[in-house]
């Protein structure tokens, strides 16, 4: 009843309400645009495309885009080209002092970003475009190209799946801006929830047709919940450092005195979310496109070792670069020295430590101590697809949900929408998602 008596309180808030039913329109209109064929492919010659998305790196980039690769819809490269231009504009940031410029000019800076962001996309699919293509002539019959492989044809596909990828960059933008939780986040997660159902009713019928039965799907059911808790709290999880705020004297000066407002700064265990885990696949597929342009036998051996997702050698080079880039990530990141400067502007200080450098040199030490164990516990999160396929049989696209990018994503998405949800009832006086749906009595 308290739950329910929420989700009232919920709808009670005009503008609440009127944020979801944006966010679930428009996230419907990308649902329906998974399902809508590229002009010239015959729908139903898709068999072997499909086949070849069951499992592996390209079975790993069809979850991220809900089933439109392999249904070579006009959304089949999804928003991904946008994640990689985010990346590239990040990254490019450190180096590049034109955008460390922007990043400094606040809302302003930040527009003429995400303008190159923008653009940077479109350059990246209009690459990835007739790549796709070319993969759809090596896989599907020749009779399934209503058009032939003429040049016309080509050059209208790859503009489709460029239109399409802007198209769905702009619904995550007016996501973020109409709706309720990060637009580009929604749409990754509904992708990834889309396949779902289909990988458990295929992993629920292989155990009554095998070995198993009801009692396996019921203990990969609760390996599944323990992992999503387990995700839930790598999160959620943060060290707090104390800060001892001066008390404002009368004068407008700062009187140190232990009885000042204490505070505390939260810093995260997984400062770095689901990036380094998105970095370190980006790197995986190195190796195999390297790999690709030689017919050696070393060549065909590294081809076969890292395009098995779930192979030892790869999970081990993936954990191993998910550690390094979560170093890296945290700290270009989490600003320690500006951390402490602003702690000083404000006149406060942390109980022991001198303001200034040697508050920065305690930040950073503690943020290198916690990083270590969040990230050994991110590459595990990340890998454990591949412990369970190896352990229970599992299958692979029902496996995929036990880590990796797919349950972190869920799980950091759905925190932060509910965060944001949460807000909004608190801010109307209701108590939020996260403990009862009673009405909180105005403070006058």
């Amino acid at each position: 009843m308290k739950f329910i008596n929420t989700i009232k309180n919920i709808w009670k808030i005009e503008e609440l309400k009127n944020r979801i039913l944006v966010s679930l329109g428009l996230l419907l209109v990308y649902r329906f645009g998974t399902q809508v064929v590229l002009p010239g492919i015959d729908a139903s010659q898709l068999a072997n495309l499909a086949n070849q998305t069951d499992g592996g790196l390209l079975g790993l980039l069809n979850a991220f885009t809900g089933g439109a690769f392999s249904n070579a819809s006009i959304f089949a490269l999804g928003i991904m080209p946008y994640i990689s231009a985010s990346i590239v504009v990040q990254l490019m940031g450190i180096a590049i002092p034109y955008l460390q410029k922007l990043q400094k000019e606040g809302e302003s800076g930040r527009k003429k970003i995400n303008q190159i962001t923008r653009w940077l996309t479109i350059a990246i699919t209009l690459v990835q475009g007739p790549g796709y293509i070319y993969n759809l002539f090596n896989t599907l019959p020749q009779n399934a190209f209503l058009l032939g492989d003429s040049l016309s044809f080509v050059v209208s596909s790859v503009i489709i799946l460029t239109t399409g990828t802007v198209f769905a960059m702009w619904l995550g933008e007016k996501i973020t801006d109409k709706g309720i939780g990060n637009g580009i986040s929604l749409l990754i997660m509904v992708g990834i929830i889309a396949t779902l159902p289909q990988a458990f009713l295929q992993e629920f019928a292989s155990r009554f047709e095998g070995s198993g039965g009801l009692i396996m799907v019921l203990i990969e059911l609760a390996i599944w919940f323990a992992i999503i808790l387990a995700a839930v709290m790598l999160v959620m999880a943060v060290r707090q450092i104390p800060v001892q705020y001066a008390r404002r004297s009368a004068t407008g000066g700062y009187e140190k005195n232990v009885f000042g407002s204490r505070q505390y700064i939260p810093l995260k265990l997984n400062a770095s979310g689901v990036m380094p885990i998105i970095f370190a696949q980006a790197i995986m597929f190195i190796p195999v496109a390297l790999a690709g342009l030689s017919d050696s036998d070393a060549a065909q051996g590294v081809t076969a070792a890292f395009s098995d997702i779930f192979g030892f050698w790869y999970n081990l080079v993936f954990a191993l670069l998910i550690i390094v880039f979560t170093y890296f990530y945290t700290a270009i990141t989490v600003p320690t020295n500006k951390m402490a400067d602003d702690l000083k502007r404000s006149g406060g200080f942390i109980p022991g430590i001198r303001p200034g450098s040697e508050t920065s040199e305690y930040l950073d030490r503690i943020m290198s101590q916690i990083t270590l164990p969040g990230s050994v516990f991110l590459a595990i999160i990340a890998i454990f697809p591949a412990i369970i396929v190896k352990l229970l049989g599992v299958q692979q696209g029902w496996a995929l949900f036990f880590g990796g990018t797919s349950l972190l994503i869920l799980v950091g998405v759905a925190i932060d929408t509910m965060q944001q949800v949460n807000s909004y009832l608190l801010n109307r006086h209701y108590d939020g998602l996260m403990k009862t749906g009673k009405n909180r009595k105005a403070v006058a």
